[in-house]
């Protein structure tokens, strides 16, 4: 189990969501199941392999913060050796997998993924930049590229789009567990944004990635035309309670607000649901279209 633990299967199951979709959108309808499998393999494998590597790096801070301090490195149940084999095994064979399984097309961006990840996220954003987790998450957003990919062997303007979603959602979706966490990262020196900056400011952000985000999930509709009146229609209602959540957070911080009252929470919980039913209407959209 500790090794389970260490590709943070919860976080794989939302890269997963965001890459299946994409693949029913790039078919215009069910794609190979083969494929389908092949794909969802070997994304678990490389995301699980990136997961594991950071661990093995952050097990220093892991050990000192309330949330991380159960993760099998800081435990003692997978050894520091053991971790980094294990993570390095993990992105060699996911690489050859995606290369001989589906293409090398989604090889190359399986690879940049786990990379990105390791060496610019982990090693050189997350602790000297406040500004980490907006960059540090297009090691995420690739996978609609790989998803894209597996089925196309090629790029195009739809998966840029939703990678543009992604990337818009990541700041706004992690920011509020940064909130509700913020002494666990005041304490190991990490500057996530709710430590350099207050609440107020913060809620602010959230709000502008926000607009910019719902904004950017129409333009696969409008202009693109990608898709039939199904998927605005879904991603315009889920938007609209998305900036609900956003204004409310940010009128609670501009007032002062502290402490459980603030509910952070609830914009961070809503973010996954947000980021599920949206690829769920990705992929429903092309039988409709």
């Amino acid at each position: 189990m500790g090794f389970v633990a260490l590709t943070k299967p919860r976080i794989i199951e939302l890269l997963l969501i965001t890459t299946v979709p994409v693949m029913f959108l790039a078919a215009g309808g069910v794609p190979d199941l083969w494929l389908v499998l092949a794909t969802v393999v070997g994304g678990y494998l490389s995301a699980g392999g990136a997961n594991a590597l950071n661990m093995y790096i952050d097990r220093d801070i892991d050990a000192l913060m309330h949330r991380t301090e159960q993760r099998p490195l800081v435990t003692g149940l997978v050894s520091p050796r053991e971790g980094l084999v294990f993570g390095i095994t993990l992105s060699v064979v996911s690489t050859v997998w995606f290369a001989l399984l589906v293409n090398p097309l989604s090889a190359g961006l399986s690879l940049t993924a786990i990379l990105y990840y390791v060496f610019v996220y982990t090693l050189g954003l997350k602790r000297r930049t406040a500004q980490n987790i907006v960059w540090g998450g297009v090691a995420g957003c690739l996978q609609v590229f790989i998803g894209w990919s597996a089925v196309r062997d090629e790029l195009a303007w739809a998966p840029f789009v939703l990678f543009l979603v992604l990337f818009f959602w990541t700041p706004p979706h992690y920011w509020p567990l940064s909130m509700k966490v913020k002494d666990d990262y005041e304490r190991v020196g990490v500057p996530m944004l709710p430590v350099v900056a207050g609440n107020q400011v913060v809620a602010r952000q959230i709000v502008i990635y926000s607009w910019v985000m719902v904004l950017t999930s129409l333009t696969l509709w409008w202009p693109l035309g990608e898709t039939s009146w199904f998927y605005p229609l879904v991603a315009a209602v889920l938007g609209a309670f998305w900036l609900k959540e956003a204004h409310g957070l940010h009128s609670r911080a501009k007032a002062g607000v502290t402490g459980a009252k603030l509910k952070e929470m609830r914009l961070f919980h809503w973010s996954i649901t947000y980021a599920t039913l949206l690829f769920v209407a990705v992929a429903i959209d092309p039988f409709l279209h």
